[in-house]
């Protein structure tokens, strides 16, 4: 007789692993960082193209820790099968 698992794990219940104070923190930090640069800076094209680029790099940076803190949801996924091919292994 096979056993059929049909959950995916704890990993799925756990929830995030980022506390939401530090995710404020980081992004209020980097707001104000940016937003210095471009007071203080230049005016000229190519040092807003800069700050631009920066700040689009670090909130893809920050998108992809919050993308794959959760592996089995969002706009990025993984595939589950091989964990339950794993589990119905086990429960042989």
């Amino acid at each position: 007789m096979k056993l059929k698992v049909r959950h995916i794990g704890l990993s799925l219940l756990a929830g995030t692993s980022i506390a939401t104070p530090l995710l404020v923190i980081v992004v209020f930090w980097l707001a104000i960082l940016f937003f210095s640069f471009g007071l203080f800076g230049p005016a000229n094209s190519t040092a807003v193209a800069a700050l631009m680029v920066a700040a689009l790099s670090v909130s893809g940076a920050i998108f992809l820790v919050l993308e794959l803190d959760q592996p089995f949801s969002g706009l990025i996924q993984i595939s589950n099968q091989p964990m339950l091919s794993a589990l119905n292994q086990l429960g042989r």
